[in-house]
């Protein structure tokens, strides 16, 4: 499966008063996940080679190009608790439409815990708006390529 794994830590703050990852900062995590996997880093970044795949999009500020979220649908299977070492975020386009593009990811444990458990399934609805006309806008040839290495079937939900 074509499957990027993105290291993401928690903040102590993500934690709420039952002692797992409130609902609302699964949000955070999964956009930070996002924005490390797939958009192009900032122009004095140098990532690690092998650190990220080539971006997919440029959606830094001032890049022209905007990505509204469309839709989002999560899963909780566990209540994630805290860990000091960062969560393993898996993430893959389920589908690519003509101005928008669903990324699916699936929320683990840490590397090397074992046995390694799933924490949360969910799902992301892109899309690319062009900043000066406000208006959807398709995806180039140049940014279908980029996705190209990453696309497999959607996430499956346990309840459709």
């Amino acid at each position: 499966m074509a499957r990027l794994h993105v290291p993401v830590r928690l903040r102590w703050s993500d934690i709420d008063a039952y002692g797992h990852v409130n609902n609302s900062a699964m949000l955070r995590l999964l956009e930070e996940a996002r924005i490390l996997a797939f958009w192009a880093p900032d122009a004095d970044e140098t990532p690690e080679p092998g650190e990220y795949p080539a971006p997919v999009i440029d959606g830094r500020p001032g890049s022209g190009t905007l990505t509204v979220i469309a839709g989002q649908r999560l899963e909780y299977l566990a209540s994630i608790p805290y860990f000091r070492r960062p969560l393993d975020v898996q993430l893959w386009f389920g589908r690519l439409g003509g101005a928008s593009l669903d990324v699916s990811y699936e929320v683990c444990s840490p590397a090397g815990v074992t046995p390694p458990v799933l924490y949360t399934r969910a799902s992301t609805t892109l899309v690319l708006v062009d900043a000066a006309t406000e208006r959807p806008r398709r995806l180039s040839d140049a940014e279908r390529a980029a996705c190209e290495p990453w696309i497999d079937e959607p996430v499956v939900f346990s309840r459709p």
